[in-house]
């Protein structure tokens, strides 16, 4: 189906793109359910929104038959779903236990030959290990462990890319019932340090370095500044992955990882936690303060992510999953997950344009990748580049394409039905670290429209909250989430009387989850991201999420990246500044800033057109890819650099100095 433009190289924003058949309806996964919810419960649902309100409004009735349907692994008990009537004070599942990975290793006995690990990275496609591999992996890392004093309760943490080492590495430390927290080796010391102090780990696993771009990184000496900085520490277990090229200074004392366990040959045994037994910690984003350690439960995440990949992604054995990610987003977590379903994981190392700007689609194509998620910038790099996936690489396998970090905008939508392929599901996925998953998202029963997520995702009652805290629809409002979920932090690490995780989602709506983004809920149920709440462009009383402005400005061919920047304060407007990284061989000229000004002026609002512009090197984002908005406006209304943003919290803090350059902060 071929999207529409608007005459300016715009896509409609709602058109369809997509419809599923009679045929994908019938084979999706989400049917199945639908199925034994009728043959099991008497409840029958004619479609998607019925089956979605069903969800949120019989909370235990919902969830419980989550764990009944995928036969999850434990001991549910006789409790409730859910103890306390107020969030946060809501326990689920009193009196179960269960172990998260358990519930991965039951593949090992039922199908052990099939593939549950494929490794590429920049040099190609490396190891694949089946089930049957992977648990006799992990029960030698978890013996090895054992050995090295971790136990129940005791903090792993690991300095590693995406490779297979990482993954067994965290299915060991949560079969013993300890807790992983991870970064990826691109992160500096001091922000490492930053995040794994916080949590006082037994153990830290790291590797001697890695590549990326096709450039070598010897990452030992950070790793002994990092193992000397962290007192409770009892063992650094080095991965020797740049192994040929690491170059002094060595790691004295560190277990090799080859020697871990070595000697142990034991099979696995998860050990059998509570419902809400701490499984991770991962952390908010550091960038203005110390980040805030996020704590999930083995239940809530098990649960959670095989509803979340099986009835809205599809996935399940036979599939081949992959998303880009490092190990210090969550998506390495969703990624992992994957497993809990019974997939083929694909965990990719490396740069995503490196040696090529098409490396991910060859990736694809050499690993029979059946569901491709990724990144929002990344497909707009892929439109820019004037890539072709569908055209040059074999996708045949190819059934569904996943975006997050950012909202994707319509010629995203628009570019993936025109160059990957036009008959798979594109999922648009908005959530967080916060909850380990997704809000809204796609579903195998509904059409797919430009710039539009399908869906509220089935257990999420998620809703629009004007200024008065009343739900609206059709109208742009907070993202907030009325009814409890059980992937909800189980506590913040250190914050014994829930006071900062009280403040982070809860002080605004009490009793209702605000989670920081503008939404707009469709009256048929799909939804539109438009960026986060506390970077709003608010001109005149116009208010725009910056996701709308960046759809103009990074729609332009010479533009490479942008942020915009609204100075104002309550009660006073301020300036609006706009900051271009030109594309490779374009500058921002006076042509370029006329035909900006111009494309904004007709296709937001004349309210809307910058009051200067500006070109930087680039425009600072986090390590996991978000731009880098509320601090830069902290800066430039006289926040000094280092208490608006944390340099080691950001992926490219050279660029900050060119801000200030260009607009000397205002007090």
């Amino acid at each position: 189906m071929e999207a529409q433009g608007t005459g300016d190289g715009r896509v409609v924003e709602g058109e369809q793109l997509w419809a599923p058949t009679a045929e994908s309806r019938a084979a999706a996964r989400v049917t199945r359910y639908l199925g034994w919810l009728a043959d099991e419960h008497g409840l029958r649902f004619d479609d998607y929104d019925s089956l979605w309100r069903w969800s949120v409004t019989d909370v235990p009735a919902f969830w419980q038959s989550v764990w009944d349907y995928f036969g999850v692994l434990g001991d549910r008990g006789d409790g409730p779903v859910y103890d306390g009537d107020t969030m946060p004070g809501v326990s689920w599942f009193p009196g179960a236990t269960l172990n998260y990975a358990r519930n991965i290793l039951r593949h090992a006995a039922d199908r052990p030959d099939a593939p549950a690990i494929v490794f590429a990275n920049e040099n190609g496609v490396g190891r694949r290990l089946t089930y049957a591999e992977l648990a006799a992996e992990v029960g030698r890392v978890a013996a090895g462990l054992r050995a090295l004093g971790v136990g129940k309760g005791d903090r792993v943490v690991a300095y590693v890319p995406n490779i297979p080492e990482a993954t067994i590495a965290f299915l060991a430390t949560a079969s013993l019932g300890a807790v992983w927290s991870s970064c990826s080796p691109d992160f500096g010391a001091p922000s490492v340090i930053d995040r794994f102090t916080q949590i006082e780990p037994t153990v830290l696993v790291a590797v001697d370095g890695y590549q990326y771009g096709g450039k070598p990184f010897d990452r030992r000496a950070t790793v002994a500044r990092i193992a000397g900085s962290l007192p409770t520490l009892r063992a650094t277990v080095l991965i020797d992955y740049l192994a040929p090229v690491a170059e002094e200074p060595e790691l004295t004392g560190a277990v090799p990882w080859s020697e871990l366990g070595a000697d142990a040959g034991a099979a696995p045994e998860p050990v059998e936690v509570p419902f809400g037994h701490p499984l991770w910690v991962v952390y908010s984003s550091g960038t203005t303060g110390l980040p805030k350690p996020i704590v999930h439960g083995h239940g809530g995440i098990v649960l959670e992510h095989l509803k979340s990949l099986t009835f809205h992604q599809d996935v399940g054995p036979g599939d081949v999953f992959f998303w880009f990610s490092t190990t210090g987003w969550m998506m390495w977590n969703y990624l992992v997950g994957s497993l809990l379903t019974g997939a083929t994981a694909v965990l990719y190392d490396g740069s995503p344009a490196y040696p090529h700007a098409g490396a991910l689609w060859e990736m694809a194509e050499e690993t029979g990748v059946t569901f491709f998620g990724t990144s929002a910038p990344y497909i707009t790099s892929c439109l820019k580049e004037g890539l072709e996936p569908g055209r040059a690489y074999g996708l045949s396998r190819l059934k569904a394409i996943g975006s997050t970090g950012s909202p994707l905008t319509p010629e995203g939508f628009a570019w993936v039905y025109r160059s990957v392929r036009p008959d798979l599901l594109l999922g648009s996925f908005s959530g967080g670290t916060d909850l380990a998953t997704g809000f809204i998202g796609p579903s195998p029963l509904l059409p797919v429209r430009a710039g539009v997520l399908a869906c509220r995702m089935l257990g999420c009652r998620a809703a629009a909250y004007d200024p008065a805290g009343k739900p609206v629809v059709d109208e742009v409002g907070e993202l907030v989430i009325t009814e409890p979920m059980p992937s909800m932090p189980v506590f913040f690490w250190n914050d014994p009387e829930g006071t900062r995780y009280h403040e982070a989602y809860f002080d605004t709506y009490p009793g209702i989850w605000r989670h920081g983004d503008w939404i707009k809920v469709l009256p048929d149920g799909g939804c539109v991201i438009y960026g986060r709440s506390d970077s709003t462009l608010n001109r005149g009383g116009v208010r725009m999420g910056t996701s709308e402005f960046y759809r103009v400005v990074e729609g332009f061919d010479d533009v490479a990246d942008s942020l915009v920047i609204d100075t104002g304060r309550l009660g006073q407007e301020g300036r609006l500044i706009l900051f271009l990284t030109p594309a490779e061989g374009h500058a921002v000229d006076d042509d370029l800033v006329k035909r900006l000004k111009t494309a904004i002026r007709t296709q937001l609002s004349p309210r809307h057109v910058p009051d200067e512009i500006h070109e930087v090197p680039g425009v600072p984002r986090t390590l996991s890819g978000k731009k880098l908005e509320v601090p830069v406006r902290k800066i430039l209304l006289g926040t000094p650099v280092d208490e608006a943003a944390n340099r080691d919290a950001l992926a490219n803090p050279e660029v900050l100095p060119a801000y200030t350059k260009a607009v000397p902060p205002r007090p």
